[in-house]
């Protein structure tokens, strides 16, 4: 019935088919302007993390700012009058800036050891760098020895500061009528932040001559993530066009045949960025390479239709052209149907990963499987009734070389196939045990990017790039504020009862866990309110303050300095305390996981703090909390689509035996590249953790093809070596040639500048490269070994 369908309304009528196809092609070229990427950190993140609501809580109670972060490394001495004068120079130019809110520089750092005048009198009225009359070596000496400042502005050799940019607010909690308004608001702010961005390097160019400048920040880095996913785009899309058209060629060698099936090519991929567009979809670094992965999958599926329409046109050479097509489609609807479902399901399964960017890719992937299939049925069939052009076949011979020794292999050489297959296997168990995880965001990127260069620098030279936060937390009810109350000094007023919270206790505690903190080799700078102290009791000619004098400084303290060095460290209403520090990403041995246990096992088993005492917060968290959940995807996701696809082969083929045969090389293929990246010690992603999955539902079409090819000859010959060489020459050439295609388009993603898209792109194509050979060696081998099919 579905074949009559078909052959009455797609291939009888040809004309109708095309216009209704144009039309859909203009429907959706249209909506291709809505096609839109995202690069922002909620693409990096486990979906729904309750921690990410826990870090934005901590933000907007310790007033955490977005801002930009300059490392300056002048090829003078710091203070030399030259290098000041041109930071002072740069700060103007950036402050200048209509979306820049404030420059904070080593120039404004205040100098509180120049004068004996009391404390508060020298916090009202400080000296900095830029003051006149100031000895620059003094206060460049007192700002290298700050506890707040050392490894903050100011490197431990001197040579290398901080400038950090803050931004106007952007008013990202706004309240918005509805999810489209909300997006194009959040479109303006990245089209606003890339405009930013080119500002500021303009702006850092003009002062490269005398100094080292990189720029670092989460603005930038999701600026530059952006122009990373619209180059891989571009690049992918071509550099695939360019192997499929050179593939097409070297198959074929008529122009015709390269024609008809890169308009496939082009009708499914414009019509699926028309449907990402009106679906408003975003495509992430992620699913960067989705259009790459449709020009590939969309050309295997045409390769295989024009290469047994060819085979057919031999065969019959007294048939019309329209009866060939028919039986064309007839003989490969169910293979290419059941190989789209394979591929389909191994995509689905990444909903299981939890990561939204690897979610979505899956769903990108599954829409854009069924649009390809939809196209090489419609278009394919259509062009080849409407173009007149001489039948072209086959050449018998050419390119058979590599297809005819594999056969040959398959039926001499099966103990020698059998013992490499154990060998490999062993070798994937062994690999598996090293898997690892852990993997650093710095690494994530090519070292000639700005972003690993200003990274690298901030890790080694500025305390740390991954923050985590410790949140101290205190009894609401405070009966401490009675002990040091003194009713001459304090009378009554309830406006003056913050300064009642600094007691002993809270103190103690805080400076227990800073110095806790501190001590941990991974750990870079750390900041609270004991950096604040610390620098009190310096000043205090290193007397310590007791609970009362912080109070009443407390209380002195002008605000705006309250509010630069004192609110970001500790919240008196919420009766909390912020320990800030950074970790250092790119050590070799760091381990996040191990890290973050023991600092909650010390805290509570060492700190004797109970566990509502503190909690961690922070993009380190957020960090590990990604990189745990890739073992558990990989598993789910990799076990998902084994099974699925094991029961889609028996509903196939109807044989446990030959739907185990079918699926054997291809889960053999994917589990070698797992051992394979375990071996050489790379540890897993957000895309190297998708490889399996995707390796099994692509490769699996090969072992569909073959199987359904030889059941089929299988039927006519009733005998296994001569259906086997017939195979090997007929559709082992379509697996071959499809197999290169897919090998050298992933081969494309080499030139990402974003590592997990090249380690995607390499692993991928060793993977399907050795699908490829096991299924044209490895599965002829079971196939006579096991025998399958029964003679009637």
């Amino acid at each position: 019935m579905l074949a009559k369908f078909y052959h009455n309304n797609i291939l009888n009528k040809p004309r109708l088919i095309i216009i209704l196809l144009l039309l859909c092609l203009c429907f959706f070229g249209y909506f291709s302007k809505d096609f839109k990427l995202d690069a922002s950190s909620e693409t990096l993140l486990i979906e729904g993390d309750p921690d990410l609501k826990y870090l934005n809580e901590i933000n907007k109670r310790y007033g955490a700012r977005e801002f930009l972060v300059l490392t300056y490394t002048p090829k003078e001495s710091m203070i030399s009058s030259n290098s000041i004068n041109n930071l002072s120079n740069l700060k103007k130019k950036i402050q200048s800036l209509n979306w820049v809110h404030s420059v904070i520089t080593l120039l404004d750092i205040p100098l509180l050891n120049s004068s004996d005048e009391p404390l508060v009198e020298r916090l009202q009225n400080y000296p900095t760098l830029n003051s006149d009359n100031i000895n620059k070596q003094r206060g460049f000496s007192e700002i290298l020895n700050s506890p707040v400042f050392r490894n903050f502005v100011i490197s431990e050799d001197g040579k290398t500061s901080g400038i950090i940019v803050y931004l106007k607010s952007s008013n990202q909690d706004k309240k918005f009528k509805n999810k489209k308004e909300k997006e194009i608001y959040k479109d303006f702010l990245k089209k606003q932040n890339h405009k930013n961005i080119l500002e500021i390097r303009e702006v850092i160019k003009n002062f490269s001559s005398d100094s080292k400048i990189h720029l670092g920040g989460i603005p930038m880095i999701a600026d530059d993530m952006m122009t990373f996913i619209k180059n891989d785009i571009i690049v992918f899309g071509f550099g695939v066009l360019l192997f499929i058209m050179a593939t097409l060629w070297y198959v074929f060698r008529k122009l015709i045949w390269i024609i008809i099936p890169i308009s496939s090519c082009f009708f499914a991929v414009l019509i699926m960025i028309g449907l990402l567009g009106l679906l408003g979809w975003k495509v992430t670094v992620i699913s960067s390479n989705f259009i790459a992965l449709m020009l590939i999958l969309t050309m295997a599926m045409n390769i295989h239709m024009s290469t047994r329409y060819l085979q057919l046109s031999k065969q019959y050479p007294k048939y019309k052209k329209t009866r060939i097509i028919s039986l064309t489609t007839n003989k490969m609807f169910w293979p290419i149907l059941y190989t789209a479902l394979t591929t389909i399901f191994a995509f689905l399964s990444l909903a299981f990963s939890e990561i939204k960017p690897i979610i979505d890719f899956g769903f990108m992937m599954t829409l854009g499987l069924m649009v390809s299939f939809l196209i090489t049925f419609s278009l394919l069939p259509t062009l080849i009734t409407l173009i007149n052009f001489e039948k072209t076949s086959l050449n018998k011979e050419k390119g058979s070389l590599i297809t005819d020794y594999f056969a040959k292999n398959s039926i001499s050489n099966q103990r020698f196939i059998f013992s490499t297959t154990i060998i490999i296997i062993f070798l994937s168990i062994f690999g598996i045990s090293k898997l690892e995880v852990e993997n650093s965001f710095i690494n994530y990127f090519n070292k000639n990017t700005e972003i690993y260069k200003g990274m690298k620098l901030i890790d080694e030279k500025l305390g740390g790039t991954t923050p985590l936060e410790v949140i101290i937390k205190f009894p609401k009810k405070d009966e401490e504020k009675s002990e040091e109350k003194d009713e001459d000094d304090w009378g009554d007023d309830d406006e003056n009862d913050d300064k009642y919270w600094f007691t002993k206790d809270k103190i103690n505690k805080i400076n227990k866990v800073h110095n806790y903190l501190d001590s941990l080799e991974p750990v870079g700078k750390v900041l609270s309110f004991s950096s604040i102290i610390d620098v009190a009791t310096q000043l205090n000619n290193n007397k310590s303050l007791g609970s009362l004098e912080m109070g009443v400084l407390y209380t002195k303290i002008p605000d705006n300095i309250k509010k630069e060095i004192i609110d970001p460290y500790i919240s008196i209403e919420d009766s909390e305390a912020r320990i800030s520090l950074r970790i250092k990403d790119s050590l070799e041995n760091l381990r996040r996981n191990d890290l973050l246990n023991k600092i909650n096992y010390d805290l509570e088993n060492k700190l004797n703090l109970s566990k509502d005492e503190y909690k961690l917060g922070g993009v380190l968290i957020l960090f590990n909390n990604l990189l745990q959940s890739l073992f558990k995807s990989q598993i789910l996701t990799l076990g998902f689509v084994m099974l699925g696809i094991l029961v889609m082969f028996l509903i196939l083929f109807k044989n446990i035996r030959l739907a185990l045969i079918g699926v054997v090389p291809n889960f053999i293929a994917a589990f070698f590249i797992l051992g394979l990246i375990g071996i050489l010690g790379i540890p897993l992603d957000m895309m190297t953790i998708t490889i399996a999955a995707i390796t099994i539902g692509i490769a699996v079409d090969n072992s569909i093809h073959y199987i359904y090819r030889f059941k089929e000859e299988y039927a006519k010959l009733k005998n296994y070596n001569r259906t086997l060489k017939l195979c090997h020459s007929t559709v082992g050439k379509a697996i071959l040639n499809t197999s290169i295609t897919i090998v050298f388009g992933f081969s494309i993603l080499v030139m990402s500048n974003f590592i997990p898209t090249i380690y995607f792109g390499v692993f991928t194509g060793i993977a399907m490269l050795l699908a490829m050979v096991s299924v044209l060696t490895l599965l002829p081998s079971l196939i006579l070994k096991f025998k399958p099919f029964t003679q009637k």
